[in-house]
């Protein structure tokens, strides 16, 4: 298997992957702490996603997803603090795959320099299962029950009062544009991982990046009281939804991968997941000259947007802020990566494309082409007569 694996490039490609997929070997290893999980198995597919290496495995009772991280990723905690979340979700009724344990009550097993973790495989289909992370919606249809599903997923949210991810690798976290002083929480941030420092310290991202996306946080900053924190997902893109089927009428019957999970708000969440599927940002990275080439999918925002309030109406202070955080919540991520490319990987190549391609090329393009997306919010943020995007259409 291991020669025909490719993982999901930077720049929407399909590359060698960072992490060797995994074994015959460590699978059997790791099934055989899981009493439900019984031999003999076989390793279906390998997953394409570029941050840990990931196999679906049909054992003799059931399908299951094992996953692996570097420790230096994630740690036995570091995973808890997800399955955690995903047990609360579950028990308040949201569509999410079990999390087995092991004998000793275990969701997270360490062996050497690796963490795995071992997922019940969701009822439905990964109808996205070759698309490219970042790429949009098939259909309209499809945007609109994204909006109902992650709406549900907000309300099993409430309740859980787990504090902040505190210096975990690659989470899509929300403190440096939640301060009031957003310069001095980006140098703290970077204090906190001393080769992003470094990194920093011998370019100019920092400063590019503050310039560009301070007039958005002075948008935000007057509503930031007002937006309520919630656990969300950061991560919500059609790749990590199951469906009915591959159809146009699909309804989404499981939200996967938490990875990125952490105390932010619905507001950012909903951003994130604007950002993840509405913008063609893979048309920037492979042309940055021409930005104007950048594609935005209007229709899949404002079905998403319906769909989000059909099961949850936005307050005016939370549609009023999405403007201005969708400009801003790639931010913290795009450093997270970046620090990520550097201490775990190695790599100042793929350390550029996070920094100066992902944090500084999109904050130039919401200062550019990307204005018309965010004034298509404004408008619609102050215009709404109770059924989301139906005053401004592009």
């Amino acid at each position: 298997m291991s020669a025909t694996v490719k993982a999901h490039g930077l720049n929407g490609t399909l590359v060698e992957p960072d992490w060797p997929p995994l074994t015959d070997a460590e699978v059997a290893r790791v099934l055989a702490e899981f009493p439900d999980l019984l031999e003999p198995f076989k390793v279906l597919s390998a997953s394409p996603r570029p941050l840990s290496a990931g196999s679906l495995v049909l054992t003799r009772e059931r399908r299951v997803f094992v996953k692996r991280h570097a420790h230096a990723v994630r740690n036995a905690e570091g995973l808890r603090e997800e399955h955690r979340f995903m047990a609360h979700l579950r028990s308040s009724g949201a569509g999410l795959p079990w999390v087995f344990e092991n004998d000793y009550g275990e969701t997270a097993i360490e062996h050497g320099e690796w963490t795995y973790e071992v997922h019940g495989v969701p009822e439905g289909s990964d109808a996205y299962e070759d698309a490219i992370s970042w790429t949009p919606f098939r259909c309209a249809e499809h945007a609109r029950v994204a909006g109902m599903a992650m709406a549900r997923l907000h309300d099993a949210a409430r309740g859980f009062d787990a504090p902040e991810r505190s210096g975990r690798a690659l989470v899509a976290g929300f403190t440096i544009f939640a301060a009031a002083d957003p310069r001095a929480e980006f140098d703290r941030y970077a204090e906190a991982r001393p080769t992003l420092r470094e990194y920093l310290a011998q370019r100019n991202c920092r400063e590019e990046a503050l310039e560009l996306l301070t007039p958005f946080h002075a948008e935000l900053a007057p509503l930031l009281t007002s937006l309520e924190p919630l656990w969300t997902h950061n991560d919500f893109h059609p790749s990590n939804l199951f469906w009915n089927d591959a159809e146009r009428s699909a309804g989404v019957t499981a939200v996967i991968d938490f990875g990125l999970c952490d105390r932010t708000n619905a507001v950012h969440d909903i951003a994130h997941a604007i950002e993840r599927s509405v913008v063609d940002w893979l048309a920037l990275v492979n042309d940055p000259a021409h930005s104007e080439n950048v594609a935005v999918h209007f229709d899949h925002l404002w079905a998403l947007l319906d769909g989000y309030e059909r099961v949850r109406r936005l307050s005016d202070s939370e549609a009023r802020a999405l403007a201005p955080m969708l400009a801003l919540c790639h931010a913290e991520f795009a450093l997270s990566e970046t620090d990520y490319f550097l201490s775990v990987l190695h790599s100042d190549e793929k350390a550029w494309f996070a920094c100066e391609g992902y944090l500084v090329l999109h904050a130039q393009w919401w200062r550019g082409e990307g204005a018309r997306l965010l004034d298509a919010l404004r408008m619609w943020a102050e215009s709404r007569d109770g059924n989301a995007g139906v005053v401004v259409r592009q």
